[in-house]
């Protein structure tokens, strides 16, 4: 594992010993170290429970809402660490996508898309929505299709429609980095693979972060792979070697089916 990160010049995010305790007995996360490389598609798979989605919902801080976390190690972005930078600042550069396609349901396709600048207080002039709107829908691929529905809700679209229009609205401030928590374990296999062709082709912008607890997901879309076991990052490595010839024994059982 370590032998990859030295390899990882200039990673776009370099965790460092990262650990996160919901409470004083027990660490979801321990000191898990990497480095991510840019506009790469990186997973993060194991059993449920071993600490995935902690991880990744440390990267964007939001465990800042629960005061009764205790988060040890750093995060640095291009650099720069994550916990110096305003929460506000931190989402712009680092966007979440959830498990669930969750538009706001109040708000039309339109609204939904630039959200994030409403709910910031960043004033825009009508024709710099309108082509934020446009531009991030034409990234995932949603445009044609919801074009002329712009002022009906999120909520009207179909549930891998809903996805990307979710994708679409952490497209918006053009991030360094994308978090996406399992998002096609609520879709049907059309909309799923769609999404996927979707993640292939953002990569050439954006740096992907993939929770997922699909293995043939991951042998498909992502280029490196991380393998957790309560709350430790027992493997990382390009995916295809992993899959190939794991170096941990844990991993080769879960690859296989054979985990217990």
């Amino acid at each position: 594992m370590s032998e990859l990160i030295k390899t990882i010049a200039n990673p776009v995010l370099e965790i460092k010993d990262l650990s996160v305790a919901y409470n004083k007995e027990k660490k979801a996360v321990t000191g898990v170290s990497a480095g991510i490389r840019k506009n790469r598609v990186t997973a993060i798979m194991g059993p449920s429970g071993c600490g995935k989605s902690t991880l990744l919902r440390a990267i964007n801080r939001m465990h800042d809402l629960y005061p009764n976390i205790e988060i040890e190690g750093e995060i640095f972005l291009n650099g720069e660490n994550t916990s110096e930078m305003s929460t506000i600042t931190l989402r712009r550069k680092i966007g979440m996508v959830f498990q669930r396609p969750n538009p706001f349901p109040t708000m039309s396709i339109h609204d939904n898309v630039i959200a994030g600048y409403k709910l910031n207080g960043i004033r825009l002039k009508k024709s710099e929505k309108n082509e934020i709107v446009e531009q991030s829908l034409r990234d995932v691929a949603l445009w044609d299709e919801v074009k002329d529905s712009l002022l009906k809700k999120g909520t009207f679209l179909s549930g891998g429609q809903q996805q990307r229009l979710c994708i679409a609205r952490a497209l918006a401030f053009r991030p360094d980095v994308i978090l996406l928590d399992e998002p096609t374990s609520a879709l049907d296999p059309v909309a799923t693979k769609k999404v996927e062709e979707l993640l292939i082709q953002l990569k050439e912008h954006y740096t992907i972060l993939l929770v997922t607890h699909n293995m043939s997901q991951a042998a498909r879309i992502s280029d490196f792979s991380m393998f957790m076991y309560l709350g430790e990052l027992i493997e990382y490595g390009k995916t295809k070697d992993m899959f190939i010839n794991p170096v941990d024994k844990r991993t080769e059982e879960y690859l296989t089916g054979k985990f217990s």
